[in-house]
């Protein structure tokens, strides 16, 4: 007996659907993972035997401050700015005002500054990166580099990733140092709060563990936006639009993966030093 045409396209569909979604995001994330550590490999040979592309990474570097800066900024602002609105309202119902200084260090040094970094960066670097790549790719400069023999990953990756690591630790201090001065300037010249008082709460408070805390994550969320704009990037097929797909995708992974290792690093945190995180 011949099976049903519906239930013979159900099961196709079906197989295809686990092909689609399932087991390609498992090939996505096992690929991402061997990209990631043949990049540190390259990278660390190539720091040893001084083969490092020093000028490749500048121009990263440089491409992607610049690219970065400037919406950092103004989305840094308004967030610092409803953080001190939200906690000075909080510590007024509580009488505590004094406190003000206090709670609005704590959210932006442990939770706002590298948040903002970091979406940042998956907004603006990856897909910037994603689309770089994503172009080389569907142009086969890629695979013209392999029939040569130089390796895509050492000449393209490398550079790209420490650039991505160094550029997020500086917008994640950047953010911090707008973050307390919008802060300030918010509750000492709009609400009349003491600026002595907010000064020395935000220093008693925010202690210099937080912000180490805050630059671990700058370098893990780095990492991040790096490996997987650059995989998405290379593996872009499909001409033009493969780009616009590939573009979208390593920005949204990269958003979902960046706050989830935030929740992780934040939780170890406060398990393995539960006195520094109160």
């Amino acid at each position: 007996m011949t099976a049903h045409p519906a239930s013979t396209q159900i099961a196709q569909w079906s197989r295809g659907y686990l092909d689609r979604h399932p087991f390609l995001a498992l090939r996505t994330v096992g690929g991402q993972c061997v990209l990631a550590v043949r990049t540190f490999q390259h990278m660390t040979v190539d720091m040893v035997r001084g083969r490092f592309p020093f000028t490749e990474f500048v121009e990263q570097a440089v491409f992607m401050a610049r690219t970065a800066v400037v919406p950092t900024l103004f989305v840094a602002v308004p967030i610092s700015v409803t953080l001190a609105i939200q906690f000075s309202l909080l510590a007024g119902q509580l009488g505590a005002t004094s406190l003000a200084g206090a709670a609005n260090g704590l959210a932006v040094i442990r939770q706002g500054a590298p948040l903002v970094a970091a979406i940042l960066m998956a907004a603006a670097v990856g897909s910037a990166t994603s689309a770089d790549l994503g172009s080389r790719a569907i142009r086969e400069e890629t695979d013209a580099m392999e029939v040569m023999g130089v390796s895509v990953i050492r000449r393209l990756v490398v550079p790209r990733l420490a650039a991505s690591v160094l550029v997020a630790v500086c917008l994640t201090g950047f953010t911090c140092f707008i973050g307390f001065l919008a802060g300030y300037a918010f509750t000492v010249m709009l609400q009349g709060g003491t600026p002595g008082s907010y000064t020395a709460t935000f220093s008693s408070f925010a202690t210099v563990d937080d912000l180490v805390v805050t630059l671990v994550k700058a370098v893990v969320f780095g990492v991040i936006v790096a490996i997987i704009s650059c995989y998405k990037g290379l593996s872009t097929h499909g001409g033009p639009a493969g780009v616009a797909n590939s573009v979208n995708a390593a920005v949204v992974q990269s958003i979902l993966l960046l706050l989830l290792a935030n929740v992780l690093i934040s939780q170890m945190y406060l398990v393995l030093f539960p006195k520094a995180g109160f």
